[in-house]
């Protein structure tokens, strides 16, 4: 009797511990910036299910990620450390190999070791990165863009290759976003006996921008409204900067063959439409939990690792520290978590410290460098939160793409209130009032009467960040890679991926983008 008796409790324990941790469907997007409905990015987005979502809990309106390219994006939100603290600037960076990170524990990890069933498909980690001890279940699945998708190009941009665009004639299913979609929804409908960390990565609207053709034909050509873009934006960009933006007009998908080809239009639709698909897959996971036994006990992240240009700036790519490169959608909902919009500055390196906190996980072996947003989604709108996010974008060294084929350019932005601040190491810094000047024209790093503010998100930008350092970094980097490279090359690892001789996944983020 006794031992049924304890039988009883341990069940109604274990029954009410379950309850009182509230599971995570994770979801990260990638390249999505502000073109969804209920950010107002273009007049022509159709996001229904994002825009739902959005009303149910916090839309952050103003979060930044912590760098304008997928690895070091993603690697800063896992780990809760920034690329000038782990040393993770580029996209062939597995973290487990950098010093600064060796004794990091993940986020998926840290759920892991604290007693929930962590799964996931799709891109969470950077594509060709998959770390299977993080998860009790996870696949880094391709998507039919790799596969089905060998068509010849659908554009008429000259050579545009994976950075294609145009409606595919292809059934829904085949679309690895859906798939991964729709696997997330019959987990949804599971009982783990625990709670669950339940990741999904939607690879699209990342080039090639391709979806299916009912989406696109919500988005006609003809009827396409334009991203403006100014004849002189471009004439006072320090060198770093500039490069920066014209890297692109030497290979395929620039804004000058986008133009002369005439596809702008063609190119803009198929971010939107895509990103209505995008929106579709969402909905079918949202659905799924909305039904489930877990509705109610479900924190909902959504997230993207940076957005994308589309011609603003005469841009073609993300790598910038403009607001469509660094400024992301980001939305926390479920238990614990007020409905409404924050226009409170965040980093997507605030996500780590918040879902810790929102779940009660320890704190990890790492100093987590973001802050939690439990304030916010308590109180959007409250007003003792200090508007301050960081994002950075440090170049290559022999890579005339992105530099002079010699130096390291270090760029760093600070976003402090209406404030901003892109900072070239060495090279004139550009100032911006966001609340007069949403699409940064107007540069007022000369005006006298704002030098103050200028000298003080100078001080902001530098303060714990050394572009030395940064610099001394990625050449040793630079340097074991070539080391290593040949040395895999000879000696046939197993391990390929770690030493970027996999090409299975190297279409996912082609360097050129």
């Amino acid at each position: 009797m006794k031992h049924i008796l304890l039988l009883v409790l341990t069940t109604i324990l274990a029954a009410t511990l379950h309850a009182a941790k509230p599971n995570v469907l994770f979801i990260a997007i990638d390249d999505l910036n502000d073109w969804i409905g209920s950010m107002g990015g273009h007049p022509q987005a159709r996001t229904p299910n994002l825009d739902r979502l959005a009303k149910r809990g916090v839309l952050f309106t103003n979060a930044h990620c912590q760098a304008p390219i997928c690895n070091p994006s993603r690697v800063s939100l896992l780990t809760g450390v920034r690329p000038s603290t782990s040393g993770v600037y580029d996209l062939n960076q597995p973290h487990h190999l950098s010093p600064m990170l060796k004794k990091a524990v993940t986020l998926p990890a840290q759920f892991k070791a604290n007693g929930y069933h962590v799964l996931g498909r799709g891109k969470i980690y950077h594509g060709r990165y998959k770390y299977p001890e993080d998860w009790h279940d996870f696949k880094a699945t391709g998507d039919a863009r790799n596969k089905q998708f060998r068509v010849k190009p659908i554009s008429s941009v000259p050579g545009i290759g994976v950075r294609d665009f145009g409606p595919i004639d292809l059934e829904e299913e085949k679309f690895g976003d859906l798939m991964n979609a729709r696997w997330a929804a019959e987990q949804l409908k599971r009982d783990f006996g625990k709670p669950f960390f339940l990741a999904v990565g939607i690879r699209l609207p990342h080039v090639p921008l391709y979806a299916p053709k009912r989406f696109f034909a919500r988005h006609p050509e003809a009827g396409v409204r334009l991203p403006a873009v100014r004849a002189d934006d471009l004439t006072d960009l320090p060198p770093a900067a500039l490069a920066i933006t014209r890297y692109m007009y030497g290979r395929p998908l620039n804004h000058k063959s986008v133009i002369e080809s005439g596809n702008w239009k063609n190119a803009v639709a198929a971010y939107l439409a895509c990103t209505e698909f995008v929106d579709h897959c969402v909905g079918v996971m949202l659905k799924s939990l909305d039904e489930s036994a877990h509705a109610n006990n479900t924190i909902i992240v959504l997230w993207s690792d940076h957005g994308w240009h589309l011609g603003e700036k005469e841009h073609w790519a993300k790598r910038s520290l403009w607001e469509e490169s660094t400024r992301v959608p980001l939305i926390l909902a479920g238990p614990g978590i007020v409905r409404g919009t924050s226009l409170r500055a965040v980093g997507l390196i605030d996500l780590y410290p918040t879902l810790a906190e929102l779940c009660g996980l320890p704190q990890p072996p790492q100093k987590l460098e973001g802050r939690s947003l439990l304030p916010l989604v308590s109180d959007p709108v409250r007003n003792d939160w200090h508007d301050l996010a960081f994002s950075e974008y440090c170049t290559e060294p022999g890579d005339p793409a992105h530099s002079d084929g010699e130096n390291i350019w270090q760029n760093r932005m600070v976003r402090e209130g209406d404030w901003k601040l892109n900072y070239y190491h060495k090279m004139p810094s550009q100032l911006f009032n966001l609340a007069d000047d949403p699409d940064e024209l107007n540069d007022l790093i000369d005006s006298p009467e704002h030098a103050e503010i200028a000298r003080r998100l100078t001080g902001m930008v530098l303060d714990g960040w050394d572009p030395e350092w940064v610099d001394a970094q990625i050449r040793e980097q630079s340097a074991n890679l070539e080391i290593l490279v040949p040395w895999a090359k000879n000696t046939a690892p197993a391990d390929t991926v770690r030493w970027q001789l996999d090409p299975e996944w190297d279409y996912l983020d082609d360097p050129q983008t």
